[in-house]
């Protein structure tokens, strides 16, 4: 047998290797639910203000171009801070048509999840602040973004925001972009589902005090102001070569003479649609008329009922027999609730808005009709 190598010898005599111990990992506390709200200094501090980033501005006009007109709807994202309501990114949403309405929310709820997924995952903004919702002639008055917005002021934070775009405003050169949020009255009522007109009274609720209007400006850095100002600034070719000498200047965007337009095509579709408000809130006070008339037939009918039992009753305590026992008189008449107003607000809601239009439409029309005129004669 051979005799250990001096290595092995050291080897063996050196103490073992204590086993390294993994730190322990840390441990957090829970927050108890008391202190919740009094941790959240944010949530006391109101909405002033809310910011779009020109990134936003510009993926809600790209959508807004794409979808079919008034379709283009899709979820803000961003962070509250100091009562200004920052909304740093969006992405929009599918537009389904035609569709069950269980499947369509089933997809939009996986597509959403699915989306701010992927921009947890890249370390970009994922707290939803709101929805945008693209509009022509300025009327967005409908129950599908009532019910959306009421949602969201239920379940975020500050309520969340609808940003409202127009895209005929956008079409004569003018980016409109307008918050809302849904009134505490409104939200009041909204939540009993009771918008009948004592209610509605007794709140004094018009369509004006539905919504309310929030402060909203647009921030843009000095990379992306820079960039607009070299689109719009002239430049030539090449000024060095002798092709391209005297050449006119031109820029990257091309000018735009929509001011210099005297026709008033929009003026047409803009009557057509008030009329057609005109005609659906007729229709619907209709409907209430009806539901109203049939409440008050079948309130004569109780009535007469009642007093029918009452004589009854009255007469046979007169011969001295006993009265008729009472009688469980909702069973035997149904007596329909009060009809809701709400579709009726709204309709008055559209039918302001493109009163409002057609008042800035026309009146600019006539101003540059004079001012051809003028030009003209002279």
């Amino acid at each position: 047998m051979s005799a250990p190598s001096m290595a092995a010898t050291l080897a063996a005599s050196l103490p073992a290797p204590s086993a390294v111990t993994a730190p322990a990992a840390p441990t957090y506390e829970a927050i108890p639910p008391s202190m919740s709200t009094a941790i959240d200094v944010e949530a006391e501090i109101p909405l002033t203000c809310v910011q779009l980033d020109a990134l936003v501005v510009s993926k809600i006009i790209q959508h807004s171009q794409d979808a079919p007109a008034g379709s283009a709807h899709g979820l803000l994202l961003g962070l509250d801070l100091e009562g200004t309501l920052e909304v740093s990114n969006s992405f929009p949403l599918p537009n389904h048509t035609n569709d069950d309405d269980e499947k369509v929310s089933k997809s939009l709820v996986r597509y959403q999840t699915s989306m701010l997924r992927s921009l947890r995952e890249v370390q970009g903004d994922d707290n939803v602040v709101g929805f945008y919702q693209a509009t022509s002639l300025g009327a967005f008055y409908n129950q599908s973004l009532i019910d959306t917005q009421a949602i969201h002021q239920e379940r975020l934070r500050h309520g969340g925001v609808v940003i409202v775009h127009d895209l005929s405003q956008t079409a004569r050169g003018t980016a409109s972009f307008r918050a809302f949020k849904l009134t505490p009255a409104f939200m009041d009522i909204y939540k009993k589902s009771n918008f009948s007109a004592t209610s509605l009274g007794h709140r004094r609720l018009t369509f004006s005090s539905i919504l309310e209007e929030v402060p909203l400006r647009i921030r843009t850095n000095p990379l992306l102001s820079s960039f607009l100002n070299g689109l719009a600034a002239p430049s030539t070719t090449s000024p060095y070569t002798s092709a391209h000498l005297g050449s006119p200047a031109t820029s990257a965007v091309p000018p735009s003479y929509s001011v210099l337009d005297l026709g008033n095509s929009g003026l047409a579709r803009n009557l057509e649609h008030v009329a057609e408000s005109i005609d659906n809130y007729r229709t619907e006070e209709g409907n209430v008329a009806y539901a109203s008339r049939q409440i008050a037939r079948e309130k004569l009918r109780l009535e007469t009922h009642l007093a029918k039992r009452r004589e009854e009753n009255a007469q046979r305590v007169s011969q001295g027999l006993n009265p008729l026992p009472e009688e469980d008189v909702s069973r035997t008449f149904k007596i329909p609730p009060d009809p809701s107003r709400l579709e009726s607000l709204l309709l008055l809601g559209q039918l302001d808005a493109y009163a409002k239009t057609l008042e800035s439409t026309a009146g600019l029309g006539l101003a540059k009709m004079y001012a051809a005129r003028a030009g003209h004669t002279t």
